[in-house]
């Protein structure tokens, strides 16, 4: 197994690739340029974010950078191509290139992903490379992308294999039956549902496999919005996230940073995916780690 050396967050290059809303190129800069300045040296992006968007715009700030200063994840899963018409708003994206994404979990497909994530980003290895929200191919993408990027990583130009889903029964399928390095586990470990604790991560504990937890925060849900799983949050949702935000309040802790650390409190859990398009957000995710939080609030919590 390949050894991740991430630090407590990893960027997560989804808002800077446009999610939402649009991100100028400015506005991204500064916003890498704050996590660098907090020392924040993982970045995790990928082809769909922004159609290559989010990749161009990190690999442009990494340029010139020592190369062994830093760790690059990525995916394959999903390549790009010549829009055949209107782009803005796919897949929830804001002003990015004229590209679409093609479903492709081939053993060809993944090389050709790693090659073209190579050239966007200006790198001549990746650190990590995810395979990307598998669901509905799984037997494609275990006999497919994962055969090529265990050739690849044979050849060290991928240092580490994952897979990357927000079902954590579908990633317990594939770890049982491939030699990943790590998985990324989205939304299913939060203060809002744990099933993952209980299906996935006994299991990579068991055989070694990192935990990286993306989406602590749910989609927004508990850092102060209304979206949860990528879609307008439900009253039974909105109720018992107000829920807790009454239990932090009482503590004086906020709660995006009892979200956070909740999910760094797991043993199986490496390091958490925080996405961020400002610099003022990533300030506050970094911030949320120095915060001294009572033990007697994780288990009033655990209750509500």
């Amino acid at each position: 197994m390949a050894e991740l050396k991430l630090g407590p967050i990893v960027f997560g290059g989804a808002p800077i690739g446009g999610l939402y809303q649009r991100v100028s190129d400015e506005e991204a800069h500064g916003t890498l340029t704050a996590a660098w300045d907090l020392g924040i040296r993982a970045y995790d992006t990928a082809p769909h974010y922004g159609v290559g968007l989010s990749e161009r715009r990190i690999g442009e700030f990494l340029a010139g950078r020592p190369r062994k200063e830093f760790v690059v994840s990525t995916k394959v899963g999903r390549l790009l191509v010549p829009a055949a018409g209107p782009v803005e708003g796919a897949a929830s994206f804001y002003g990015t290139p004229e590209l679409s994404r093609v479903r492709d979990y081939s053993r060809d497909g993944a090389l050709r992903s790693v090659e073209d994530s190579l050239g966007r980003m200006g790198l001549d290895y990746l650190d990590i490379v995810l395979i990307h929200d598998p669901d509905d191919h799984l037997p494609e993408a275990l006999d497919g992308a994962y055969r090529g990027l265990a050739e690849l990583r044979a050849r060290d130009v991928v240092g580490a294999v994952g897979v990357g889903m927000n079902s954590a029964e579908a990633l317990a399928w594939l770890v049982e039956r491939a030699d990943f390095d790590c998985v990324l586990v989205a939304g299913r470990y939060t203060l809002l549902e744990d099933g993952a604790a209980r299906t996935l991560f006994p299991l990579c504990q068991e055989r070694g496999v990192t935990v990286l937890a993306g989406g602590v925060f749910n989609s927004g849900i508990l850092a102060g919005g209304t979206q949860y799983d990528y879609a307008p949050a439900p009253p039974a949702v909105l109720d018992r996230a107000g829920r807790l935000a009454e239990v932090c309040a009482r503590y004086g802790v906020p709660l995006p940073a009892a979200a956070l650390r909740f999910v760094l409190r797991h043993p199986a859990v490496g390091a958490a995916v925080v996405g961020a398009r400002s610099a003022a957000e990533i300030h506050a995710d970094a911030g949320y780690l120095d915060l001294d939080i009572p033990e007697h609030l994780w288990a009033e919590l655990s209750a509500t």
